[in-house]
């Protein structure tokens, strides 16, 4: 089956959110949306889900899910008010607990906070499925970027997160607690084992020198064939050699500390304090 796939660029972060619809009926899930957020101010905003729950109210869908290809180091999630306004089940990696318990220490989290996914609908593992709709969906553990990065395959259109970029402009880094640039080749591996006509959708885009416009689907035959760190039979030794001194290089995601705090609990704020504050932290000289 081929999805119907809108996407919803957000410029302030480089991400790409995806409504994918059930060809044959109404259904749809939502695929790593946003919650808009000013550093500056502290402030939260909903436009880029607003528009989300728009497209979905004109176009009379109903949302099964609403999936979270790993937990973001750049952006919010927007998954439980999207919910609120509209309803679905929140999926992310049964690894998340793992995300869990390394962010939970790094934030000083205390044992209210549960490590246990909990906060999340369904935990997905490697070759579940689910349905949106008459359409099929299956889960593939794509670690490497972080523990918990899954792919999420529909019909003939891969979800790949930040697993892979567009072809000319590479891979996702792996140094983050709990990567791996080895087992994010194997990933990938795994990812362009698909047939060569599989659609992917890519979680980011930054446009690479020389390309004027944003850009985030492409296809596994594409990404073999010219994808700037894999491509071409990229053997895993130069791969890992590559991308750790690219790692080694690179700054820490501008909303990485306010993201995570919200991710690890699926989009949802840390409990308000007694006077009904909701207050984030900032850890010094932890990532």
């Amino acid at each position: 089956m081929r999805p119907d796939v809108t996407a919803f660029f957000d410029e302030q972060t480089n991400t790409i959110s995806y409504v994918v619809k059930d060809p044959e009926g109404r259904s749809c899930a939502v695929i790593d949306s946003v919650l808009d957020f000013d550093y500056a101010s502290g402030r939260t905003d909903t436009r880029s889900a607003d528009a989300i729950v728009a497209h979905i109210e004109k176009e009379a869908l109903k949302v099964d899910w609403l999936l979270e290809t790993h937990v973001h180091a750049d952006h919010l999630s927007a998954a439980p008010y999207i919910q609120e306004r509209v309803g679905g089940q929140i999926g992310i990696g049964d690894q998340i607990t793992t995300v869990q318990d390394t962010f939970g220490k790094v934030f000083n989290e205390g044992t209210e906070f549960q490590r246990d996914g909990s906060q999340f609908d369904r935990l997905f593992v490697d070759g579940d499925s689910f349905a949106v709709g008459q359409l099929r969906g299956d889960v593939m553990h794509t670690p490497g970027h972080t523990p918990a990065c899954l792919t999420y395959v529909l019909g003939d259109a891969a979800f790949v997160g930040d697993t892979l970029f567009m072809p000319d402009f590479g891979t996702a880094r792996c140094d983050f607690p709990g990567g791996s640039s080895e087992m994010l080749y194997q990933s990938i591996q795994r990812i362009l084992s698909l047939p060569e006509e599989t659609r992917i959708f890519v979680g980011h885009d930054y446009k690479a020198p020389g390309r004027e416009e944003y850009a985030w689907e492409t296809t596994v035959g594409e990404q073999k064939a010219r994808n700037v760190h894999v491509g071409g039979g990229q053997d895993c030794d130069s791969f890992v050699e590559m991308r750790d001194a690219r790692d080694a290089k690179l700054p820490m995601p501008r909303l990485i500390i306010p993201s995570l705090q919200i991710n690890m609990r699926a989009g949802k704020m840390p409990p308000a304090d007694e006077q009904g504050d909701v207050m984030l932290k900032v850890p010094l000289n932890k990532l």
